[in-house]
């Protein structure tokens, strides 16, 4: 084995300074990057994406502390269960389970991301204490959810909110991070730009889907009746 001294590094990195790259060197550098990404792509990323329509894809971003943060002060006054949908690295169910939900638990269709999860709640001294389940959300059984969570793109809001609203209880509080609920008005926010949050109760949803209804209703029938 060849033993380097301490100047070995600086002496390297001042010879790769003053080269010249050229073409080839400049196109390997590239084709190295490249194949990087890709690698990451197909090991990390693709395989929960396989079977996943195009507009509903979400491309895997963990969410940072500020927005957690946010999440968790939307949810004070809470307990029972929490479920986040698309849980990803799993941050916020962690998070969850550490202010008192119980129980706490992930769903996410990539496998890698499932097992990433599960090796930070044993880092963190939670093993056994949350759940993270590679499901997929559109299959999950809500009906018994107080809590739910997601950090999803608005293509897939735009179709959730149907599956929510069918499904949760009236006490239920729904919590978006990123983008809101395009057909919603939540009850409250928290922080600003990307890091803002919004708070949905079930119960104020379905009293203003039953309004629109009966507007709209109204509404239509008053143009029938001027109809000669």
């Amino acid at each position: 084995m060849q033993v380097m001294d301490d100047n070995a590094p600086d002496e390297a990195l001042a010879e790769f300074k003053d080269r010249q790259l050229g073409g080839w060197g400049v196109a390997q550098i590239a084709a190295g990057t490249g194949l990087a990404v890709y690698a990451m792509w197909v090991g990390i990323l693709q395989p929960g994406f396989r079977k996943v329509p195009l507009r509903l894809q979400v491309p895997y971003l963990p969410a940072s502390k500020t927005q957690v943060q946010n999440v968790m002060t939307l949810l004070r006054g809470r307990q029972g269960t929490l479920v986040d949908l698309g849980s990803g690295d799993g941050r916020i169910v962690l998070e969850a389970h550490r202010h008192g939900f119980t129980p706490a638990v992930g769903y996410e269709l990539n496998p890698w991301l499932v097992r990433l999860a599960r090796f930070h709640a044993w880092r963190a001294g939670h093993r056994g204490k949350v759940s993270y389940r590679r499901e997929d959300l559109w299959k999950v059984d809500l009906t018994d959810c107080k809590n739910v969570t997601v950090f999803l793109a608005p293509s897939v809001l735009s179709l959730l909110q149907e599956k929510l609203q069918a499904e949760l209880p009236d006490d239920a509080l729904v919590v978006a991070g990123r983008f809101p609920f395009r057909d919603w008005t939540p009850c409250r926010t928290e922080g600003h730009g990307v890091d803002r949050a919004w708070a949905y109760s079930m119960q104020a949803q379905r009293q203003n889907t039953h309004m629109k209804n009966d507007t709209n209703t109204a509404v239509g029938g008053d143009l029938v009746s001027e109809l000669p």
